[in-house]
């Protein structure tokens, strides 16, 4: 809860489809988050952000167009909830285990299925919005 004792309010940022963009939303949900006075799991959101941004830029925005980065805060301020909305094609999946061949990509999913309490997609015309929510306190799980 911000020091006005109001709920933080939604923040949203259109980025066009260049590599900067995502450097430019990590730093703007920093900023949205030490607004709203701060999160527990800040690194979590971030690396969140980075990853959700950076699989649209890559997979999710045809040439010409953007993406749209919402961070919504819910819990009374205390959780955050990440949406990316592009315009691509395509639905993307957490690949299976040990399914990710040595290299630079395909683990963003993965570290965002790790790291939020949940994640998922949902149609929008035209595209999708990949969505994470990260709670105040990380959610206790067992790992087999």
């Amino acid at each position: 809860m911000n020091s006005e004792n109001r709920p933080p309010s939604p923040r949203e940022r259109f980025y066009r489809r260049e590599r900067r963009s995502v450097p430019d939303a990590r730093a703007f949900a920093r900023e949205a988050l030490a607004d709203w006075g701060g999160c527990g799991r800040t690194d979590d959101v971030l690396l969140c952000v980075s990853e959700l941004t950076t699989n649209a830029l890559v997979h999710g925005v045809p040439p010409g167009r953007g993406y749209l980065l919402r961070l919504l805060p819910y819990d009374d301020g205390d959780g955050v909830r990440v949406e990316v909305h592009d315009s691509g094609d395509g639905v993307p999946a957490v690949p299976p285990r040990g399914g990710c061949e040595p290299g630079e990509g395909g683990r963003g999913l993965v570290l965002v299925s790790e790291l939020a309490d949940k994640w998922g997609v949902e149609e929008r015309t035209p595209g999708k919005i990949v969505w994470c929510e990260l709670g105040a306190a990380r959610v206790a799980e067992a790992r087999p």
